[in-house]
């Protein structure tokens, strides 16, 4: 992703770099550093991929993340201590275009195993007049073919990586995963595959909850801050209208939020959502001038306090109730 939205200050860059990785998995309940665990050590770039490995390597495996809970994944730079413990590590795991520093420092490492998700699914364009939906791009086809306008230049090299959103979608990421653990760690590959099917299941459940869920509704549109959730609403049959694109620290141009006014009056819209890991102050001035609700839709970026669940799945589906009371579902 070309868009950066705030560079991290170099206290807390300091501060990360004492930290070195923040571990993620039950496996290993300290904070030790990637490399040499006595385990396959899986350096992964943010909670997504790290859920990922953790549910996939299960006790063979020692997941660090470069990415420390409640930190928006986006605005992370990499240390010199990070990446000097990244080239110690077996794997890394990543999604390449959603973390720049990320990408730059997994491409010029001499690590064995580079896993990219993007490249174990295909990544789609969202946030223009395509990815809207056909019914609704028609209906408002003049207003959307001014985003760039409202700052919604979703400039995601490759496509919106997204892609965790989708249930159907991680699972083929953890497919490939599970198939690129089994590579590197054949003594484990075994469980690694019996894993990965447990959790490609487990998605698949999920998948189903949110047809069902969804399948009788009012209406289709739901408003957000951040264009995250591109490939939920097309899995689903759903149109995102985001305030602000990819950046939900842009303030919205005032014929943006025209635009949304009128887009909520005609299809029914009741809440405008924000997210867990950045201020609510944009969707809850939009909501107090459109007499509108607000909610959080999470896009699962990290696990917090705040978060309301304790893993990805919790998570999810805390995002499927807050949908349906949002669009009306039965």
């Amino acid at each position: 992703m070309n868009v950066r939205r705030r560079h991290i200050s170099a206290v807390a860059l300091t501060a990360v770099a004492a930290l070195g990785f923040g571990t993620l998995t039950a496996c290993s309940s300290d904070s030790a550093a990637a490399g040499d665990t006595g385990t396959f050590d899986v350096v992964a770039s943010f909670y997504p991929m790290a859920f990922l490995a953790e549910r996939i390597g299960g006790d063979h495996v020692h997941v660090t993340s470069l990415t420390q809970p409640g930190q928006e994944p986006h605005d992370l730079e990499i240390s010199a201590k990070q990446t000097a413990q990244l080239e110690e590590s077996d794997a890394a795991l990543y999604l390449k275009g959603l973390q720049p520093s990320v990408d730059d420092a997994i491409g010029q490492s001499p690590i064995a195993t580079k896993i990219d998700a993007a490249e174990l699914t295909a990544l789609e364009e969202h946030g223009t007049e395509a990815g809207h939906g056909e019914e609704h791009g028609d209906e408002h086809g003049d207003e959307h073919a001014h985003e760039d306008e409202h700052g919604h230049d979703h400039d995601h090299e490759g496509g919106d990586p997204h892609i965790w959103l989708d249930p159907v979608k991680y699972a083929e990421v953890a497919e490939g995963v599970g198939k690129a653990f089994q590579k590197a760690d054949p003594d484990h590959a075994a469980d690694y595959r019996k894993n990965t099917a447990t959790l490609v299941k487990d998605l698949k459940a999920l998948d189903q909850k949110f047809r069902t869920g969804l399948a009788n509704r009012k209406t289709d549109v739901f408003v957000t801050t951040h264009a995250a959730f591109g490939y939920l609403a097309e899995r689903y049959g759903l149109t995102e209208e985001a305030i602000s694109g990819l950046d939900p620290d842009t303030e919205p141009s005032g014929a943006r939020v025209k635009e949304l006014q009128k887009i909520a009056k005609e299809d029914g819209v009741t809440t405008v959502f924000y997210e867990t890991l950045v201020s609510d102050r944009t969707a809850k001035t939009l909501a107090g001038d459109t007499g509108l609700r607000t909610d959080v839709l999470d896009p699962v970026e990290g696990i917090t306090d705040h978060s309301r669940g304790e893993d990805y799945f919790q998570v999810m589906e805390a995002n499927l109730t807050a949908l349906r009371t949002a669009l009306g579902a039965r």
